[in-house]
């Protein structure tokens, strides 16, 4: 995206969207563009409202105005910053913005807006009408919309779930506690459904036509819907463990399993008309390269996934010294990021790692490694019989097989350490490196030190899944990330080192109805900016 638009977006959000926030009275106003002929064109029209929410989940559906930059609003500029995976090379607003937490509302508020615009609404019909006419779509809608709404009520906390379409109280919020029990409760219910359509009517294809995240294939809903509630199940084990333990026992003992294998793997296709707004964003418009935290610790390793996930620099870089003279800067060949919260206000980090993604790469959701390292956790906090060691290696060994990367069983053996960052650009952003871990498990570590090896290892494994990764950085605090070196947060209460932990609610939703945005503000229990941490978010691990 030019930066042009960038600014333009970030002007004009209020007028085109702010009508639409929380916009919970008035559901008849369909804003994904639908019409009564598309729908009966379709040989279901369930089915293609569930396109419309499958695009939705990781956002890049056209409603007529652009594809591309909503989701470049909703993650990019955000959870895939900062969770250490990505930045932007070009200085956007002049430099400050989210990523020395100057927080941009335009972009922070684009989550909440386009959910419940353009993809709520959807659900909410599929809720209505499907149970009776597809018992099966309706359950996989409710497994949708647990995929969706994690997300948003891991971006702000509290959020309208339960009530969503209840007239009379639209406005009541659900807690984060609240909410993730209905997660809970609506997997329950599609596990049901589906188990039962299965036993009843074996092998079901009349999903596969609509079905842009997986086969087709009821049983690989379930699994799905057991894989997600591992990870709903392990956000929750420092506040609610007894239950967390039962979640993710039920998972793992269900009848149909969960993703174990990469066959399997939940990722939005673009064989068909979706293409991947990463890829737009990083090979058309220029916007995104590594963040330095993925190079102080994938180089430091020596991690052979580090070229299948960047491209190292194409050349060399030419750069005016304090004295207006020529400076070359040595890349070519080597791989750099871009330290966040820098405030820079020039063009040279254009030339850094740029990502490997394409507008033809699947946009991937939820893994078979990320689910072994589910159970690595589970298992090293006693909840199940596992072997926590095993599952660490099962996880980063379908992580190296799931980018076709050489060298595992050389990498799991490796004592390899994170380096230093060093800015070839700028020195005074550079940072010794934080990492404390080594690929290599090491069976007499400390509870903490096993976690933050699982879960740097998963970090590494769920990129570039930025909205996953920045919410198990929180919880857990691993990796350790490069905190920012310049703190513009104004009013935001968000510490250096405590990093940022939410995102503030729309600024619109505050002035055009302060009614819902009171109740949301007093479900979170805190002041609503950057610094209030989530229900889930206590700062210990054990």
């Amino acid at each position: 995206m030019k930066r042009w638009r960038t600014y333009l977006f970030a002007g004009c959000c209020a007028v085109v969207l702010g009508a639409c926030t929380g916009n919970f009275r008035d559901l008849n106003d369909d804003k994904s563009g639908i019409t009564d002929k598309e729908l009966e064109a379709d040989d279901n029209g369930l089915g293609y409202r569930l396109g419309i929410v499958q695009q939705g989940v990781y956002f890049n559906y056209d409603y007529g105005k652009g594809k591309n930059w909503p989701f470049q609003m909703i993650q990019n500029l955000n959870a895939d910053m900062f969770s250490g995976y990505m930045h932007d090379p070009k200085p956007l607003q002049g430099g400050s913005h989210n990523s020395d937490y100057n927080l941009q509302d335009g972009w922070n508020g684009s989550m909440w807006q386009f959910t419940y615009s353009y993809i709520m609404p959807e659900i909410y019909r599929l809720e209505q009408t499907a149970p009776e006419q597809k018992p099966a779509f309706y359950a996989i809608a409710k497994i949708l919309k647990v995929l969706v709404m994690h997300r948003v009520t891991d971006y702000y906390g509290p959020v309208i779930y339960s009530h969503f379409g209840d007239r009379g109280n639209e406005y009541v919020p659900d807690s984060q506690e609240e909410v993730y029990g209905r997660f809970f409760d609506d997997l329950d219910e599609a596990e049901t459904i589906l188990t039962g359509a299965v036993r009843e009517r074996g092998v079901s294809e009349e999903f596969g036509k609509f079905d842009l995240l997986l086969d087709g294939s009821y049983v690989s809903w379930i699994r799905l819907a057991a894989s997600l509630r591992m990870r709903l199940a392990v956000r929750v084990a420092c506040v609610l463990p007894e239950r967390a333990a039962a979640e993710f026992r039920k998972s793992l003992e269900g009848s149909y399993g969960v993703i174990e294998t990469n066959p399997a793997n939940a990722a939005v296709s673009t064989s068909g008309t979706y293409t991947n707004p990463l890829g737009e964003i990083n090979r058309n418009w220029n916007e995104a390269v590594m963040n330095a935290s993925m190079e102080s610790i994938m180089v430091g390793y020596g991690d052979p996934r580090l070229e299948k996930y960047f491209e190292p620099c194409k050349s060399d870089l030419v750069i005016l010294d304090g004295n207006g003279n020529s400076v070359t800067v040595p890349l070519k060949g080597g791989f750099h990021g871009i330290r966040q919260g820098t405030a820079f206000s020039h063009n040279y980090y254009a030339a850094f790692s740029r990502l490997t993604v394409e507008t033809t790469t699947d946009a991937v959701l939820m893994t078979a490694a990320e689910v072994w390292f589910l159970r690595a956790e589970a298992a090293l906090r006693g909840w199940t019989g596992e072997d926590t060691e095993t599952c660490y290696r099962n996880g980063v060994t379908m992580s190296f097989a799931q980018w076709q990367a050489s060298g595992c069983e050389q990498y799991l053996a490796s004592d390899a350490a994170a380096i230093g960052y060093s800015d070839p650009v700028d020195p005074g952003n550079d940072i010794a490196a934080r990492c404390r871990v080594s690929p290599r498990w090491d069976e007499s570590a400390s509870p903490g030190l096993k976690l933050e090896r699982i879960i740097t290892q998963k970090w590494i494994a769920m990129y570039p899944e930025g909205c996953e990764a920045w919410a198990e950085q929180r919880r857990t605090g691993y990796p350790r990330l490069f905190p920012v070196r310049y703190n513009h947060s104004k009013g935001q209460s968000i510490d250096t080192e405590t990093m940022i932990r939410r995102l503030p609610y729309p600024a619109t939703l505050e002035t055009s109805d302060p009614e819902q945005y009171a109740a949301l503000v007093k479900a979170l229990g805190g002041p609503d900016d950057g610094g209030t941490r989530l229900w889930w978010d206590t700062g210990r691990n054990f």
